[in-house]
C-alpha cells in the first residue's frame, strides 16, 4: 500500500467538515464514487443532480449538473487527482479530464475553477471519520465559499448520504 501524502489545511485559505458517522468507511466510499449513488445525496435537497460522470483514475473526469428548485442548471468540471480506494478521494475543477487546464472563461463563470477537495476516510469502530476539505487559492475564494454555505450545504450533504447509506441503497 502506498503511503498518503500529508496535506495540512490552511486555515486562512482552507475549509473542512469533519464529522464521525455511524456508517462504514466502504459504503461512504461507495457513496462518493459511484454516480447512481452521487446523484441522491451530493447537493442539499430540494436541489437535485440531473448528471453525473465519474472516471475513477487519477486524470478522469468529475463532472455534475446541479440543478435549483426553479430548474436552473450549473455544471461542475473537474479531474481527479488522487484515488486511493477507501481512504482518499482528491479532485479539481481547475482542471478537466486528462490534467488539462480549464479554460479561463469556464473558471470565470464561478461553479469552476476555485477550488481542490479532498475527502478523506478513516474507519473507526463500526463507523468513519469523515473530513471533506476544501482548498482554495486566496482567502477571497475560501471567503466566497464559505459565503455560499460551504459548512451548511456539505454537512447537509453527508446527512443525505448517511441516510442513504442507512436504507440499505448503498
Amino acid at each position: 500500500m502506498s503511503r498518503l501524502i500529508e496535506i495540512r489545511p490552511d486555515p486562512k485559505l482552507d475549509l473542512a467538515l469533519e464529522r464521525y458517522v455511524d456508517v462504514p468507511q466502504e459504503k461512504v466510499w461507495a457513496a462518493w464514487t459511484r454516480p447512481e449513488q452521487l446523484k441522491q445525496w451530493f447537493v442539499p435537497a430540494p436541489w437535485t443532480i440531473s448528471e453525473c460522470d465519474v472516471d475513477l483514475r487519477p486524470g478522469g473526469i468529475f463532472r455534475s449538473v446541479m440543478k435549483s428548485p426553479e430548474g436552473q442548471a450549473f455544471a461542475n468540471l473537474g479531474c481527479y487527482l488522487e484515488v486511493t480506494e477507501n481512504q482518499r478521494l482528491i479532485w479539481t475543477d481547475l482542471m478537466g479530464p486528462g490534467y488539462r487546464p480549464l479554460d479561463k472563461s469556464i473558471a470565470d463563470e464561478g461553479c469552476c475553477g476555485f477550488m481542490t477537495a479532498i475527502v478523506t476516510l478513516e474507519a473507526v469502530g463500526k463507523g468513519t471519520k469523515y473530513t471533506a476539505t476544501c482548498l482554495h487559492r486566496s482567502e477571497e475564494s475560501r471567503k466566497k465559499h464559505e459565503d455560499m454555505g460551504f459548512q451548511d450545504g456539505w454537512g447537509k450533504c453527508l446527512e443525505q448520504m448517511v441516510a442513504l447509506i442507512q436504507s440499505g441503497r448503498v
